[in-house]
């Protein structure tokens, strides 16, 4: 079992064990036992089910590369909840969907959202997909703003441009050098660039 499994299996056994629902232990036993990729289907499709069952089905079928989990990871990544996000994430960078760069870029970029885009950003690090750098770059951008409250975001932007190495990035890169918050990420990031070039 991947430390990522091992870690979203004991975060949703104790979901499962608080629900006070006498039968979600049991439930949750089968769903991590069950190697039939139909039933965990069944988790997405059929109504009824509590969220991390939804989670724990569309986790496993997303790393054993099944696409029919894409739309709840997806949702899942823009979750309000980090850790449910950050699984997501994984699922889906191993999933090979090619819908997923163009549904974290999405995600990224959604000024509404801006609050959970967090991991939609770091996924479109990993992916290296062609949506990634001009996504990165808006969202990026948007942060700059005076006052803006998603430094978090802002960094992995700031980070992730550096890790993918595109020209494109270094207008906005030498703007996040005033950024005290982000100056330091920046000017690594900036030397990446001219390293690749």
């Amino acid at each position: 079992m991947d430390e990522e499994l091992r870690t979203l299996t004991e975060r949703l056994r104790a979901e499962a064990g608080a629900s006070g629902v006498p039968g979600d232990p049991v439930a949750y036993q089968r769903l991590v036992a069950t190697g039939d990729p139909d039933e965990l289907a069944a988790v997405l499709t059929e109504p009824g089910h509590r969220l991390w069952a939804r989670e724990l089905a569309a986790f496993r079928l997303g790393v054993a590369g099944d696409r029919r989990a894409f739309e709840s990871l997806v949702l899942l990544l823009n979750h309000r909840d980090p850790p449910r996000c950050a699984s997501a994430a994984h699922a889906l960078a191993r999933l090979g969907d090619p819908r997923t760069a163009r549904a974290a870029a999405a995600l990224a970029t959604n000024e509404l959202r801006v609050a959970y885009a967090l991991h939609p950003v770091r996924l479109l690090v990993e992916l290296r997909a062609p949506e990634a750098v001009p996504a990165l770059i808006t969202t990026l951008r948007r942060r700059l703003r005076p006052h803006d409250p998603y430094r978090r975001v802002a960094l992995a932007c700031v980070e992730g441009l550096g890790t993918l190495g595109d020209r494109r990035a270094a207008p906005v890169l030498r703007e996040a050098l005033a950024h005290p918050a982000l100056a330091e990420a920046a000017v690594r990031a900036l030397a990446r660039l001219a390293g690749q070039a």
